[in-house]
């Protein structure tokens, strides 16, 4: 299928052939026939994809202070790798999308049903069941592709709560503003639209408003206070997208003591607080199309809130704009500039720089319905060409797959065969980049090609059944780390491994790290036990984030932490036999995140040691800190960057130019091992051993 997609680093905008995505529970699968290309959210994205590196930093000054912090921690070239490659993945354009539905995966969507969705530009869309809407009959697609954007001024209109009768100024009369002057006006208010534009002026007047030309008002504070009988405002709506901080105060001085201003659009926010001081006047900034916007619950797993509580959601503002537009309420059609079919998508764009378009539509093929729903495309027309003839296929391709796993493994060169993502979008783009055969949503087609080993780089949730997957459809398996997030899916991968003569590993990289090899090599020089001090400060991460979802990222500890439970085991070489875990208790009782802990550990050889794992550490100090006691000696690892020695015969200390945490000779091991018929470079019990271990400990630290 086809897919408009944008590189962020240069701003160029490209119709690309993509895998059809692959449905999952709570979603839906649509053919697209008809999207809207927004003039608001879409031209400064592609405006932003144009400046230059400063132009990206001076717009996004928070970016620049994590990437300061980032080349504290690991390192100019690294922070490098992972700017470059962040900008330059493909971004997916589009939110308003009209189609129809092919697949329901148990959503009580009927098989064809024509619905609204927030889906990309793309020729088949995946949206969750809680951002779709069935199309009311009387309600055509040209009328129903303007619904995001409606319920986008429906929801600023919201905040605003306004009474029959009140007067509402609209403050800037594009699209979104002309879709709140038609929604006021259906209920029952007087409106003000202002904008420097004469004929989008001419459009609000068509819609019933009164209207300011700002290109030829000197005073619009006066002007507006004449127009409404002397009276300011109830409340002012921004629909604008300016850098002058002007708006907001013209908007103060047009608006009522104790009135309202909602901010829909994108203005300069530099407030003046005797502005709001003198008339109390409250301000509130409008998040897109509603209450449920940016909560994953909400949209990524189908809870839908209350409906007592919450009245008004993003999708049942959705279904009030259809009502409206099926009673005659919403007029679209002199808000269509002009549309273009899928393959003028680049003329498409160009009409963004014409400051007179307004609703740019784009027009969908309708036939070809059984190419466009292909999961697999075959991507390089290039030979592979290595001295190896290991060949591997990878699940996932995610940042950490994409900017380390990836180019590591071609370092190492294995002959890439397929790349599976979900979305279709990630396999086609580093696909074409890493030059592998096949690109594809699907991930049997990984497990049924010529590959001898696959890579799976999935979220934490997904790993133990692709694992299992793979060793039953005789595959070496490299997982990243954790090999899985319950106890109930390690006794699987268990039984499954007792039954197969393949490879197992799991991404426990830091053990193969060239500083901590020499450290090993020094303990074992040591007989007596020893002691051992790891100190992380990964620094906090959104609660929200997957990776603290302990169903779906499994939480910090087994998603982390078990790197350390790992690499404590190697350095001291023998099995764990006890372990307690202390939780800090956070201050919010409604906090509880497993990111601030102490783990201890014992060994049978009667070693010991602490995990302090504390994500509300300082970035000035070393995120990774590693120390161990012995013998009246002691040794300390920064960073894996630098290796101090204390008290030792012959060792003083060690430093790489480079912070090296073991990837690359991680992978190497795996790919020898398979390469030479070996045993996996972590023994399997090690590997069974710290995850079982991980997983008692998160369990005790969650009381189960």
């Amino acid at each position: 299928m086809k897919q408009i997609l944008q590189n962020i680093s240069n701003g160029k905008t490209d119709l690309k052939e993509v895998p059809c995505p692959k449905n999952k529970l709570g979603n839906v699968l649509i053919e697209t026939r008809k999207t809207i290309i927004s003039k608001g959210t879409e031209k400064m994205l592609i405006d932003f994809g144009k400046s230059s590196l400063l132009g990206k930093a001076i717009s996004q000054p928070d970016k620049v202070k994590q990437t300061l912090e980032k080349i504290k921690n690991d390192g100019l070239s690294a922070t490098y790798d992972a700017v470059t490659s962040k900008l330059e993945q493909p971004v997916p354009l589009g939110y308003c999308n009209v189609g129809k539905i092919i697949d329901s995966s148990n959503t009580n969507f009927a098989i064809g049903t024509r619905v609204v969705s927030n889906g990309f530009h793309a020729e088949i869309v995946r949206c969750p069941k809680n951002l779709v809407v069935p199309i009311p009959d009387k309600v055509n697609d040209e009328t129903a592709s303007f619904v995001i954007l409606s319920s986008i001024a429906l929801q600023g209109i919201r905040l605003i709560n306004p009474s029959i009768g009140e007067k509402v100024i609209v403050f800037g009369l594009g699209l979104i503003g002309l879709l709140a002057v038609q929604i006021l006006k259906a209920n029952g208010l007087k409106v003000l639209g202002i904008d420097i534009d004469r004929d989008k002026c001419a459009l609000a007047k068509k819609f019933g408003a009164e209207t300011i030309d700002l290109s030829s008002v000197k005073n619009p504070i006066s002007t507006a206070k004449e127009m409404m009988d002397g009276k300011e405002a109830d409340a002012v709506l921004i629909t604008a997208s300016s850098t002058s901080n002007e708006i907001i105060h013209q908007a103060t001085q047009m608006t009522r003591k104790r009135g309202k201003i909602v901010l829909i659009g994108v203005v300069g926010l530099d407030i003046s607080r005797d502005d709001f001081y003198e008339k109390e006047i409250s301000f509130q900034v409008s998040c897109s199309y509603g209450p449920g916007r940016h909560d994953k619950s909400y949209e990524e797993e189908g809870h839908d809130y209350p409906y007592p509580f919450v009245r008004w959601t993003e999708k049942r503002n959705f279904e009030a704009v259809l009502s409206l537009m099926e009673e005659g309420k919403i007029y679209i059609e002199d808000l269509i500039s002009k549309q273009f079919d899928l393959h003028e998508f680049r003329e498409a764009y160009d009409e963004l720089n014409n400051s007179n378009s307004l609703g740019i539509i784009l027009n969908f093929p309708s036939d070809n319905i059984d190419e466009k729903k292909v999961r697999s495309i075959h991507i390089s027309q290039k030979e592979n060409v290595s001295e190896s003839n290991l060949k591997v296929s990878f699940i996932g391709a995610g940042n950490y797959a994409s900017r380390t796993l990836l180019p590591l493994f071609k370092k190492h060169r294995s002959l890439l065969e397929t790349i599976v993502t979900s979305s279709g979008i990630g396999s086609t783009f580093h696909g074409i980049k890493n030059n592998f055969k096949t690109a594809s949503t699907d991930i049997n087609f990984a497990l049924d090609d010529e590959s001898s080993s696959v890579v799976i780089a999935t979220r934490h949730n997904q790993h133990a059944e692709q694992v299992i997957k793979s060793i039953n459809s005789d595959k070496n398996v490299y997982v990243e780390k954790p090999l899985c997030i319950t106890l109930e899916d390690v006794h699987k991968i268990e039984e499954t491994m007792l039954k197969s003569n393949k490879i197992l590993m799991v991404g426990y990289n830091r053990r193969f790290s060239p500083l901590i090899k020499k450290m090993k090599s020094l303990l074992v020089l040591k007989k007596h036990p020893k002691s051992f001090i790891f100190t992380m400060c990964p620094g906090s991460i959104d609660n929200d984030s997957w990776v603290q979802d302990i169903n779906e990222g499994g939480g910090r500890l087994i998603g982390e932490a078990c790197h350390y439970i790992d690499l404590m085991r190697f350095l001291v070489g023998e099995p764990i036999i006890d372990y307690s875990i202390r939780k800090l208790k956070e201050f919010d009782d409604n906090i509880s995140l497993e990111d601030k802990f102490i783990i201890s550990l014992a060994f049978k050889d009667g070693s010991i040691g602490s995990i302090n794992y504390f994500a509300n550490g300082g970035t000035s100090f070393p995120k990774e800190r590693i120390e161990v006691f012995c013998d009246d000696s002691a040794l300390r690892l920064d960073n894996f960057m630098k290796l101090e020695g204390f008290s030792w015969d012959n060792f003083n200390k060690q430093r790489v130019f480079r912070q090296d945490k073991g990837q690359s000779n991680c992978i190497k091991e795996f790919l020898d091992s398979v390469n030479d018929d070996r045993e996996s470079p972590i023994p399997l019990q090690e590997i069974l051993e710290v995850s079982k271990i991980t997983i008692e400990i998160a369990n005790k630290l969650r009381g189960t």
